[in-house]
C-alpha cells in the first residue's frame, strides 16, 4: 500500500477528493433506493478535471489502492465514493500540530510576538504624538511668522487693506 501522504500530495488526486467529498457532502442522506452517497462516475470527473480519461484512470487507479475510494462497477461504467477512513493516519499526525500552543512555546523561548506588537504599537504612538507636536510647532511659528510679516507690510503701507480679518 502506497504512503497515504504520496497519494494525497498529488494537486489531481487532492482534486478528485474534493470533488468526491463535494458530492458526499451534497447528497441526499435519507433518499432510499438512491445511488450510493457521493459517487460520481468517471467520464463527469474526466469533464470536471478536463483531464483525459486515461489520466483521470490513472489517478483513481492510485486513490483506490490507498483506500481512499470505492469503485462500483454497473457494466462497462464505473462509479466512485469517498471512502474517509485512510485519512485518519493523516488527522492523526496532523492534530498534535494543531492543538500545540505555539505562543506558549514562544514566549518559553523568549519569543512574545504579541508583547513585541504591543511594545511596536506603543512607541509608534509615541512616535506620532513626537511628530504630532512638531508639526504643530511648525505650523504656530509659521503662522506667527505671517503675521509678523503681515503686520509690517501693513505698517510700511497703510493703504493697503485686510481682507483676511
Amino acid at each position: 500500500m502506497a504512503d497515504i501522504f504520496s497519494v494525497i500530495a498529488d494537486p489531481t488526486r487532492r482534486h478528485v477528493l474534493s470533488l468526491l467529498l463535494q458530492r458526499y457532502v451534497g447528497a441526499d442522506h435519507d433518499d432510499e433506493g438512491a445511488e450510493p452517497l457521493g459517487e460520481i462516475g468517471v467520464s463527469e470527473l474526466v469533464s470536471q478535471l478536463d483531464l483525459s480519461q486515461p489520466t483521470v484512470s490513472k489517478h483513481l487507479k492510485v486513490l483506490r489502492d490507498a483506500g481512499l475510494v470505492s469503485v462500483r462497477e454497473v457494466g462497462q461504467h464505473r462509479f466512485y465514493a469517498l471512502e474517509a477512513s485512510p485519512l485518519e493516519e493523516v488527522e492523526d499526525w496532523l492534530i498534535p500540530f494543531l492543538s500545540a500552543d505555539f505562543d506558549e512555546v514562544q514566549e518559553e523561548d523568549g519569543l512574545d510576538v504579541e508583547g513585541d506588537l504591543a511594545e511596536l504599537a506603543d512607541r509608534a504612538k509615541s512616535q506620532a504624538s513626537i511628530v504630532g507636536e512638531r508639526v504643530g510647532h511648525s505650523v504656530a511659528s509659521a503662522t506667527g511668522r505671517a503675521r509678523s510679516i503681515l503686520e509690517e507690510v501693513t505698517r510700511r503701507f497703510p493703504n493697503i487693506s485686510r481682507s483676511s480679518d
